[in-house]
């Protein structure tokens, strides 16, 4: 077995010097290159039809429009990267001006924006609350009251259930198309655990 290990090692010594020398050029993830905005519209018009489809044999035409909507409003318009300056900003017009507290809290790829799940459901509480506040300061011209407005939800929810449920999988669903054409779909840590990582390691590095 001596000789026979000898000559497997030799055999496979340059390909793992070979995978090393590669892994140390390569960038590490977080630096090697995105998915452009265009490439994340393409796709997301490209796949909208196939994903409302999916849903025909079960909610027949009206729930599959309603899922492909949600999967190009998703894409398009509620997309992770409203935590930056990008088309889907962009495409909200003068409203866009709606999404500028949200780009500032949040950092670029935050845990909060780019997370299967959270990031969705982060933004749409954002609108709620949003809606929630105009609700607030319209009142003296008549506008309707956030219970009023919670009671429609609520009575749009009961009566509408599987059309909202396919929508809201439209609107994750292209979230996860998003993080996978980024190719690491690992969001960032919030600042202020990156700030408290940054601290320890330097306590490390005094002891």
């Amino acid at each position: 077995m001596g000789p026979f290990c000898r000559a497997a090692d030799r055999i496979a010594s340059p390909g793992i010097a070979a995978a090393g020398t590669l892994r140390r050029t390569l960038p590490p993830r977080h630096l090697q290159p995105m998915a452009s905005g265009r490439a994340h519209d393409r796709a997301t018009c490209l796949l909208a039809l196939p994903f409302g489809l999916l849903w025909w044999p079960w909610l027949g035409p009206i729930g599959s429009s309603c899922a492909g909507l949600a999967f190009l409003l998703g894409g398009l318009w509620l997309s992770p990267d409203l935590d930056t300056r990008s088309n889907p900003s962009r495409r909200w017009g003068p409203l866009r001006l709606l999404w500028w507290p949200y780009r500032r809290l949040l950092a670029h790829r935050s845990l909060l924006s780019h997370s299967p799940l959270l990031g969705t459901a982060g933004r749409l509480l954002y609108l709620a609350a949003l809606a929630v506040a105009l609700c607030l300061l319209a009142q003296p011209l008549g506008a309707p009251s956030p219970q009023e407005l919670l009671g429609k939800g609520h009575a749009l929810w009961q009566h509408h259930q599987p059309l909202l449920l396919a929508g809201l999988a439209g609107l994750e669903a292209s979230a996860w198309l998003h993080l996978i054409q980024d190719g690491d779909p690992m969001p960032k840590r919030p600042r202020c655990l990156r700030a408290r990582r940054r601290t320890s390691r330097r306590h490390r590095r005094h002891r």
